[in-house]
């Protein structure tokens, strides 16, 4: 139920919240690691990193307006692969933010980068985790995922190239297109 909770309050903040332009600005949410976060260890469990990325791709779908043609179209948001690397321990009741943007695009798919901060005991911002995700959107009428520039000039971003990928990310897709060759 915690997860619900999480989830509707990020969907009536971000029908509220600022406009977001979905390849020049990141989509921020604040959370603080709770009780059914945990793992055996008494941190947050891998697999909450997640479901809590699942709702930083929500926040950036709806502040973009993305998600309006999401449902008029009847289009599916697919996560095809996700690399996370842990940096830090998130400890129960501490705060920290999670920074979600698209970082670089093909023809049918995006890749978001997330990213967990928090604070140190200085004080100064930590990385906690980082991920990329390739994504897409899926078109269940045309068995087909959505062209990139397709679902930009919905949200009113002209056709705009990628920019160049980082040395990390073209990692993260030479090895989604090998382990996709190799299934």
């Amino acid at each position: 139920m915690n997860l619900w909770l999480r989830l509707l309050a990020v969907v009536l903040a971000a029908l509220r919240g600022p406009r977001l332009h979905p390849i020049a600005e990141a989509s921020r949410l604040s959370f603080r690691v709770m009780p059914h976060d945990l793992d055996v260890s008494l941190h947050m469990n891998n697999g909450r990193y997640w479901t809590l990325m699942d709702l930083g791709r929500v926040d950036l779908m709806i502040r973009t307006g993305l998600w309006t043609a999401i449902r008029r179209h009847g289009w599916v948001p697919i996560v095809s692969a996700g690399k996370i690397r842990f940096r830090r321990e998130l400890r129960l009741w501490r705060r920290f933010r999670l920074e979600t943007r698209i970082v670089a695009w093909s023809e049918a798919w995006v890749v978001v980068e997330h990213r967990v901060v928090t604070r140190g005991r200085d004080g100064a911002e930590i990385l906690a985790a980082i991920a990329l995700v390739r994504a897409g959107l899926y078109d269940r009428r045309e068995k087909a995922f959505v062209p990139v520039p397709r679902l930009f000039a919905e949200v009113g971003v002209p056709e705009t190239a990628s920019p160049a990928m980082t040395p990390e990310v073209a990692a993260f897709i030479a090895a989604e297109d090998a382990l996709r060759a190799a299934g």
